[in-house]
């Protein structure tokens, strides 16, 4: 036993695992602090004031309760939690590692494989994201035509009921016309027949899904004793997308694709997201008229043809919100989650314009995922997930200086703090 526990303390001492920290909770006052509420414009000079983990009231006018813990943010501002639409935090931690892979599982169709059950809440990489102000992710499986069940979480907590930020949603890669890049050397022919392939197994998948939820329909109603039906996992998660209860998250990137998407959409009666996007300024107005909610990015991408101007990957987002699309934003990334605001910024600079490119990060995106009513603002009665900064977040030398999630203020350290205090202060090594 001695051994065992020895053994035990050396591996973890040399692969070390950063646990979730709960942070302080209870009544908190940041008095004299800009306020960018994002839906009610910008208040110069406020308090804003936080109890039992919500926004208790916010104002110019408000003064401190006396039982709160009085935070002076003069020259800070406050902004609510920015929000990235499109992940996989949580769900790896070192991409050369398969033990630290949880992202994806065998099989073309798994919709019943839920991302919230595989998040790692002692990823070391979730303190590093939310020290930039980005508090909320969707996490979103991989690999094959519907790899599983995204989920909306927040950056602070131990179990899957405590990360849960109330969305989910099923995952689709749309077949594709498109080349996979500049590598991709199919023939014209061979590409156009595994598209066709894909899309009919999609179909086939679909009109299975449909059989499914009928069945189902009718056993509800059916008069007892009844015969137990057959379990298929996958077709009780597509169930809730049939009936419109669970929306789709449709991965699709070249201008044809997305044509093609809308018209699956509305002919299938679905309930879609469209992901991605990266040619969505080509098909803008199809997108506005469809009306359905894209969630583009990484905007600091390069173009997707060798023929486009240099800045459409930059470009896109104010272009399709100009043409009337409801447009978040994403990263894709899992180390880099933390540049969410840097790609807002490069969408600010190219069009999209500052006001519109925050609620991109914020109230969008809780608009799109149903949570706008504890999420993406800072108004009282909602969730007090928040951040305060010395300066604008889309600017590399603004500092977070204080960080709350769900009312619990959480500690400014991450590995990459305590990396950087270890060797800022290190002693010169022993000499002989």
């Amino acid at each position: 036993m001695t051994l065992l526990l020895s053994l035990l303390l050396l591996a973890l001492s040399i692969f070390p695992t950063d646990a979730p920290d709960e942070g302080q909770r209870g009544t908190f006052a940041i008095t004299n602090a800009r306020i960018e509420t994002v839906t009610n414009g910008v208040i110069e000079r406020g308090t804003v004031v936080i109890r039992d983990g919500l926004i208790e009231s916010v104002g110019a006018d408000v003064q401190p309760p006396a039982d709160a813990e009085v935070i002076d943010g003069t020259g800070l501002t406050v902004y609510p939690g920015m929000i990235d639409g499109g992940t996989r935090l949580g769900l790896q931690e070192i991409g050369s590692l398969p033990e630290t892979r949880d992202f994806r599982e065998i099989g073309e169709v798994t919709p019943h494989m839920q991302a919230l059950t595989a998040i790692n809440p002692a990823s070391t990489l979730i303190p590093i994201t939310r020290l930039s102000g980005v508090t909320t992710v969707l996490t979103l499986p991989d690999g094959g035509m519907m790899p599983g069940t995204a989920a909306l979480i927040n950056l602070q907590g131990y179990t899957p009921n405590q990360l849960d930020a109330g969305f989910r949603g099923v995952v689709l890669d749309f077949p594709s016309s498109a080349r996979r890049g500049w590598w991709d050397r199919r023939k014209p022919e061979e590409i156009e027949k595994q598209a066709k392939e894909a899309m009919d197994k999609l179909n086939d998948t679909w009109d299975e899904a449909l059989l499914f939820a009928r069945i189902d329909s009718a056993y509800q109603v059916a008069p007892d004793p009844k015969p137990t039906p057959e379990y298929v996992p996958e077709m009780e998660a597509l169930a809730g997308v049939v009936r419109r209860e669970v929306p789709l998250l449709i991965e699709v990137d070249a201008a044809k694709d997305i044509t093609a998407a809308i018209g699956w959409v509305q002919e299938k009666n679905v309930r879609a997201i469209f992901t991605g996007v990266a040619e969505g300024w080509r098909v803008a107005d199809e997108l506005a008229d469809a009306g359905i909610p894209v969630i583009t990015g990484p905007v600091l991408s390069l173009p997707t043809r060798n023929s486009d101007r240099y800045d459409r990957a930059y470009a896109n987002p104010g272009l399709m919100r100009d043409a009337g699309v409801q447009v978040a934003l994403q990263t894709k990334e899992v180390e880099n989650v933390r540049n969410l605001p840097y790609n807002a910024a490069y969408a600010a600079a190219y069009g999209m314009g500052r006001e519109a490119a925050l609620e991109a990060v914020t109230i969008v995106p809780a608009r799109i995922f149903g949570v706008d009513d504890r999420l993406g603002s800072i108004e009282a009665g909602k969730a007090a997930t928040l951040f305060v900064a010395d300066g604008d977040p889309f600017e590399t030398k603004t500092q977070v200086r204080h960080l709350f999630i769900d009312g619990y203020r959480l500690p400014m350290t991450s590995r990459q703090t305590e990396l950087y205090d270890e060797y800022l202060n290190r002693t010169p090594g022993l000499t002989k």
